[in-house]
């Protein structure tokens, strides 16, 4: 039986790189899988010829490329590793100290390296009640710094028609990849007719890339490719409403879960709520936007 050689990664293209935050991997993912996942969204960059770049803040010092041993690391005592946004990203550095970069903080980084791809698992956004208060320091960061961040859309647990709307009134391009609807993380459309779809819709990644790169010279913001969670990975919708009106009420209960930990409180809630059937499907979602990314950080080089 003749067996068939793997395939080869891509040669790296000149300067085709990939950020990757480090939220996901202290506080996205059970204590202890976070390097493994850091590894296989690495690959999957690396198989397309892209290079990945892991971003944190160590002992208050900016890293774009955190090492093996580094994350390994990082990710020993991850609720002692905070999140930064923009607003305590600069405390953290001024302090010494390190931090897990979100969204926000990661595009911040990124772009002030010269990393102008960015994939991640969804964005942040307004919360609906009862966690209400939460507005997510991604919107503004996408006026701020010119990267694209490839996502699946915003995380299903906020307001998606309020974020949404957010988006438009923030004047960020929003495009779907191989799709016409705005994705919502698990689901791969939203059932709320309010939704607005995608602003554009692209089928070929050289046209993304094009407009990728028009884009961000244009306006110096950032451009939000969605790209959908598969239809074999996506959540079904009577399950999601049923989990997520009991995460949510897991999470208000508890104190702890006010402002910036909202997030990652519903998201704990909801795994251990759906016998890790949420987990596993973020993971095929980030894993399927970092493949992306990869391909328009390639694209965007020719």
């Amino acid at each position: 039986m003749t067996e068939t050689a793997p395939e080869s990664p891509a040669p790296i293209a000149r300067d085709a790189r990939v950020a990757l935050e480090t939220t996901l991997l202290a506080h996205g993912v059970p204590q202890g899988e976070g390097l493994a996942l850091a590894r296989r969204l690495s690959e999957t960059i690396s198989n397309r010829g892209a290079r990945p770049v892991v971003v944190g803040v160590v002992k208050g010092r900016p890293r774009l490329g955190m090492t093996d041993d580094e994350l390994a690391s990082f990710l020993e005592s991850p609720t002692a590793v905070p999140k930064l946004n923009t607003s305590n990203l600069g405390v953290h550095l001024f302090r010494g100290q390190s931090g897990a970069t979100t969204v926000s903080t990661t595009m911040e980084l990124a772009a002030r390296g010269g990393i102008h791809v960015f994939a991640t698992g969804g964005l942040g956004g307004i919360h609906a009640e009862p966690l209400d208060r939460d507005v997510s320091a991604d919107l503004t960061a996408l006026t701020r710094f010119p990267v694209v961040v490839v996502c699946s859309g915003v995380k299903s647990i906020l307001d998606v028609p309020a974020t949404r709307e957010m988006l438009e009134t923030l004047g960020v391009a929003v495009v779907g990849f191989e799709t016409d609807e705005f994705p919502c993380f698990y689901l791969r459309k939203h059932p709320d007719a309010r939704v607005n779809a995608c602003d554009a819709r692209f089928d070929d990644v050289q046209e993304l890339a094009a407009f990728a790169r028009f884009e961000l010279a244009r306006t110096n913001r950032a451009v939000v490719v969605c790209n959908a969670i598969s239809a074999e990975h996506e959540i079904g919708v009577e399950d999601w409403n049923r989990w997520l009106s009991a995460a949510e009420h897991r999470a208000a209960a508890d104190p702890a879960s006010a402002g910036r930990n909202a997030t990652p409180a519903v998201l704990k809630a909801l795994h251990e709520i759906s016998d890790g059937a949420t987990l596993r499907a973020n993971i095929e979602l980030v894993l399927s936007n970092a493949d992306l990314a990869a391909r328009i950080a390639v694209a965007m080089q020719r």
